[in-house]
This record gives structure tokens, C-alpha cells and sequence, in this order.
């Protein structure tokens, strides 16, 4: 068995042309491009047993050899992923089903009739392949840089393949982020964890690609900074997953969903204070905030604007045709993944960090809740849409981790202040102003809030 740690990167022919004769790559490549011809049958049962297990089961010709290929869905936050892979050289193109033993195969197929398996969808596609050396320090990183156009066939249906994939093969998983970023900073790619396998059966079924992903398990003694980077690793990893969906099909409760991920990030990150310094996250916010400032508008048009809904597909076509979002995900993985935000903070700061989340969140909550001062906006209303951020930071917690809070009716606390959320941020006219000040009263009655704020 392998372990298979690599980062995928759409990216359109244009890009990896120029890919090939990239400066970074060119300088560092150390055995030259070489092409290799991949064909990849994938194997499943009618009722797709294999797909629901998370494992894929292809059998790959390259050049004269044949290779049975398991794969498991592993870790995969954010792009990077990493997958155990088991590989079995053939000696013809014919699947072995006898390989498929207890030691790499799901324990749940284990009364699985291996004869079910039959041949559901292609992927095949010319790969150029060079190994990249890219040094950190001292450290030698070893990574293998592929070039893969292709198609993936199933039945009538096909997408195209045309992506960039960086594997490690020695060294540290940070020096895959590193080297993508220096190349989204000049060209526009995609950090895109969907596999090739997942695209084949996306064709067969739309819905079989899965955009939510498992809620991070969040204790009361888990710490600040590891529930903190939990919470961001789901929302960054949600947000790609959701971009990559709607690329596909465009459907605008996705981009929707896509927005909002990206709010609670932002207001994530701006909910620490001192465990995390605005000095340390400054980039990332300023890159979320350009983001925010042109979606949150179209969004808002969007509402009650159809031809705007019908526009946006283009539009977020035309994004990514861009480096803007590639570069901000690669970067926020980056940032997450060396903790950036604990790196030359103050004592206070690292003691809040290390704070069970279970003490600091109710205190957190209850500052934000005393801040927002209800009574005021009760009377007020039309000044509310500038306690919108504040409303944010006080939802993202409560949407994500109101389990480690000991307070009676938190989940009607959260819905009420979705509500008043959802107010803050509709055009003023009478209605909505009546609205906000009604919306107002119900928070300020509710048992939750009064715990909060005591």
C-alpha cells in the first residue's frame, strides 16, 4: 500500500501550455516532460456499492502494462488530499477481482459478490510528467508535476480532463502548497479536490458528488486555535467544493451557498481578537474581502433580478478565468495549514489560544451580544446593517458550535438571529425597518439571549 498525498488545480488548455515552459518549473525540473498515453476503465455494481464505500477500482493500460488500482477517499480538505492506494501489476487487461483481498478492501463490502463489478465509466488522457525539485531550507522535496487533457466518457456523457496535479514524493505537504501558489500567482488554477473517478460518476448522477462535507466534532476542551483551524478547514474545503459544483451545472442556490461559506470565513477569522492578530491574517482578509465585496452585491441582485441570477454562471466563469480565486484558496491553505495566526502573538493571545473552547466561547459570545445592543436598534432600526459583521461573527459560532454550549433554547437563539441577520442586509423601505424593530424584541426576550448577555 501508498500513500498518495497530491493537490489537483483545474486549469483550461491555455494554462497548461504555458504550464510546460512555466519559469518555476522549468528552472527546477530534473528529468524533462515526459508524455505517457493513460487508459483508465473504472469498475463498480449496478447499485454503485463501490462509490457509496468511498473507493474507487480502476484498471489502467500505460504503454504495455496493465495495473489494478484501489483507491480509498482518505482526507481531503481544501485541495490537498491524501488517499491510500494499493497497486497490482497485470499481466492482461482483465480486472482480478481475486486481488481485491480483506487486507486494502472495505470491511462494509465484505459480502459484496465481486462478480457484480462491471465496467461503468472511462478516463483517458495524455499526461506529461516531470519531477520538480523544490527546496525548503535544508529539506529536499521531491514532486511529481502532471500535465493531464483528457476525457471522461460515461455512456453518452463526457467531461473534459485538464488539470494540473502535484504528488508528493519526498518531503513535506506544505511544499505543495508553496510551489501552487507560485504558479496561481501568474496563472489561473483552481485548487479542486473532486478525482477523476468522482467526475464519471457525476455524469452518471449529478448528485452523487458531494458537497457538504462531515462537520468538524468540536469538544467544550478542545482548544481555541484547534477548533478555530477545524471550523476554517470546513468552510475553505466547503467553499471549493461548492465553486467546483457550480462551474458544472450552475445552479444558483449553489453560488449562494459559495457566498456564504466565504462570510463565515471571514467572520471566523475576525472573531479571535488577540489569538489572532490582525497583523498575522491581514493578506487573507483583504483577498476575502475583494471577494466578498463583488459577490455579496451580485448576490443581492441577484434576488430580485433574474437576469442577474442568468448572468452569473458567466460571470463566475470569467472569475476563474482569473488568478484571484485559486490564489486566495491556495493561500488560505497555506495559512492555515502552519497556524499562521499563532506565529509572534502576544502571552494573552497564546493563553486564549490554548483556552478550552468550552470557556472562551460563551464569554466571546456574550461580548458580541452585549456589543450589538439591541435595545438601540429596536428603536433605530435603520442603523442596523452596520452591526452586520458583529451579527456575522456571532452566527458562524453559533451555527458551528452551539453543541458545547450548555445554554436552554440555543437552537432557537441561532434561527431568531439568522432572521435578524437576514434583515440587516434588505433595502430599507417600511416595512423592513417595522421588521428589524419587531425581529429585535424577539432576540431580546429569548431565554438564550438573556443567557448570553447575563
Amino acid at each position: 500500500m501508498n500513500k498518495e498525498t497530491e493537490i489537483k488545480l483545474r486549469a483550461s488548455r491555455e494554462t497548461l501550455e504555458a504550464l510546460r515552459d512555466h519559469p518555476l518549473l522549468k528552472k527546477r525540473n530534473k528529468s524533462g516532460w515526459e508524455r505517457r498515453e493513460l487508459f483508465n476503465q473504472y469498475f463498480d455494481t449496478p447499485a454503485r456499492d463501490l462509490a457509496q464505500a468511498r473507493v474507487a477500482l480502476r484498471l489502467r493500460r500505460d504503454g504495455e502494462q496493465f495495473i489494478q488500482t484501489l483507491k480509498t477517499r482518505g482526507q481531503s480538505v481544501a485541495g490537498l488530499s491524501e488517499r491510500n492506494e494499493w497497486d497490482w501489476y497485470l499481466d492482461k487487461a482483465k480486472l482480478d477481482p481475486k486481488k481485491l483481498t480483506d487486507d486494502c478492501w472495505p470491511a462494509s463490502l465484505a459480502e459484496l459478490d465481486k462478480k457484480q463489478l462491471k465496467p461503468i465509466f472511462t478516463t483517458d488522457f495524455a499526461r506529461d510528467r516531470a519531477e520538480i525539485a523544490w527546496g525548503r531550507g535544508k529539506a529536499k522535496v521531491v514532486i511529481e508535476a502532471a500535465l493531464d487533457l483528457g476525457k471522461v466518457i460515461a455512456g453518452k456523457q463526457e467531461e473534459e480532463i485538464c488539470e494540473l496535479e502535484l504528488e508528493l514524493r519526498q518531503g513535506e505537504p506544505e511544499a505543495l502548497l508553496e510551489l501552487a501558489a507560485e504558479l496561481a500567482a501568474d496563472l489561473p488554477l483552481m485548487p479542486c479536490d473532486i478525482s477523476k473517478a468522482e467526475r464519471g460518476y457525476r455524469l452518471h448522477d449529478a448528485n452523487s458528488y458531494h458537497l457538504s462535507l462531515p462537520a468538524p466534532e468540536l469538544t467544550a476542551e478542545l482548544p481555541l486555535d484547534d477548533a478555530f483551524a477545524a471550523l476554517a478547514w470546513h468552510l475553505l474545503g466547503s467553499s471549493q467544493r461548492l465553486a467546483e459544483q457550480y462551474r458544472f451545472n450552475g445552479h444558483w442556490k449553489l453560488l449562494v451557498d459559495w457566498v456564504q461559506q466565504l462570510i463565515d470565513l471571514r467572520a471566523l477569522i475576525g472573531s479571535l481578537g488577540q489569538a489572532a492578530p490582525r497583523a498575522s491574517s491581514h493578506d487573507l482578509r483583504e483577498a476575502l474581502d475583494a471577494l466578498l465585496k463583488d459577490w455579496r452585491l451580485r448576490l443581492q441582485a441577484g434576488e430580485q433580478d433574474e437576469a442577474v441570477r442568468h448572468a452569473a454562471p458567466k460571470q463566475f466563469t470569467e472569475e476563474l478565468q482569473g488568478t484571484r480565486w485559486g490564489l486566495f484558496s491556495l493561500n488560505a491553505s497555506r495559512w492555515l495549514l502552519a497556524r499562521a495566526w499563532t506565529v509572534e502573538r502576544n502571552d494573552r493571545g497564546n493563553r486564549q489560544g490554548k483556552a478550552p473552547l468550552g470557556n472562551w466561547l460563551p464569554r466571546m459570545l456574550g461580548e458580541e451580544a452585549e456589543a450589538l445592543k439591541l435595545e438601540r436598534y429596536k428603536r433605530q432600526p435603520e442603523d442596523l446593517a452596520e452591526q452586520l459583521p458583529r451579527i456575522e461573527r456571532l452566527l458562524v459560532w453559533l451555527r458551528l458550535a452551539r453543541q458545547v454550549l450548555d445554554v436552554a433554547e440555543i437552537d432557537r437563539g441561532y434561527g431568531e438571529l439568522a432572521k435578524f441577520a437576514e434583515l440587516a442586509a434588505l433595502p430599507l423601505d417600511g416595512e423592513v425597518l417595522a421588521a428589524r424593530s419587531e425581529q429585535a424584541q424577539t432576540l431580546i426576550s429569548l431565554r438564550s439571549w438573556k443567557a448570553l448577555t447575563r
